[in-house]
């Protein structure tokens, strides 16, 4: 699942230090928040923990999936993985109460486990419980061919819209597609490019504020969406190609990243 350089490395070099996590939390007064989309065996958030246990700035982290298995088979496992080390009691309690309060180094954390559909939970009119905006999002889900409902465009433009418009928030993920820039970018995100991870050369960072992005998508590469035979995003959970319709090629251009 981490060809190339494993969970623990992937995590730290893809999530924290990509989105200078660190660095940010040593300039916040208040509590710092992590969404962590995709929590699987657990590697970004037990990494992203031991990885800012020596600062005293507090950290919220909200984790989501559809299913505990994934965590529950890593914890049964723990031996054998090195970012457990220290944290399998917290992991444990997790999984049994969803949400645990605990001192952690010189801070406090809270640590929430939303177990269930994530569109879902970020559609409009949702039986969400009141959320603390995040500052990050781990954007770490299946690929749009093996998960599609977790990359289409109502998805993101939902996301946007949780966001804290006075507080500044990037996120980041593996995906390089030209179809997934797109969705970012029409759902009102700035995007750019990230820094290489594994297999892949380059990843996607994206943020609601410009000045969190070191290398902006630019106008060379609008000149590539528009020779793209797979640049529409999706509207509905079902995985297809194509090129990128006139509608969108033209609120593509009108973007204020492009202006």
């Amino acid at each position: 699942m981490h060809p190339g350089f494993g969970p623990t490395l992937e995590a730290e070099t893809l999530y924290i230090r990509q989105l200078k996590v660190r660095e940010r939390m040593q300039q916040q007064a208040d509590e710092f928040v992590v969404w962590d989309v995709g929590l699987g065996a657990g590697a970004n958030p037990l990494t992203l923990l031991r990885q800012t246990r020596d600062l005293s700035c507090p950290l919220r982290i909200l984790s989501f999936d559809n299913t505990s298995g994934p965590l529950e088979f890593a914890l049964g496992h723990a031996d054998q993985l090195p970012y457990f080390h220290d944290y399998q009691n917290t992991v444990r309690d997790l999984l049994k109460q969803k949400r645990i309060e605990f001192s952690d180094g010189r801070r406090g954390v809270t640590w929430e486990f939303q177990l269930g559909d994530f569109p879902k939970w970020c559609a409009p009119g949702s039986t969400r419980r009141s959320t603390s905006a995040p500052d990050a999002v781990f954007f770490d889900a299946f690929s749009p061919a093996k998960n599609p409902s977790m990359w289409t465009l109502p998805l993101f433009e939902n996301l946007f819209k949780l966001l804290n418009p006075a507080r500044p928030c990037s996120l980041t993920t593996y995906s390089r597609s030209t179809m997934f820039r797109v969705t970012l970018l029409l759902a009102g995100f700035f995007a750019g490019r990230g820094i290489p991870t594994g297999l892949k050369e380059e990843t996607t960072v994206a943020a609601n504020t410009f000045s969190l992005l070191d290398d902006p998508l630019d106008r060379a590469w609008l000149e590539r969406v528009q020779r793209s035979d797979s640049a529409e995003p999706l509207i509905e959970a079902t995985y297809r190609r194509g090129p990128l319709s006139a509608e969108n090629w033209a609120r593509l251009q009108a973007h204020p990243q492009f202006a």
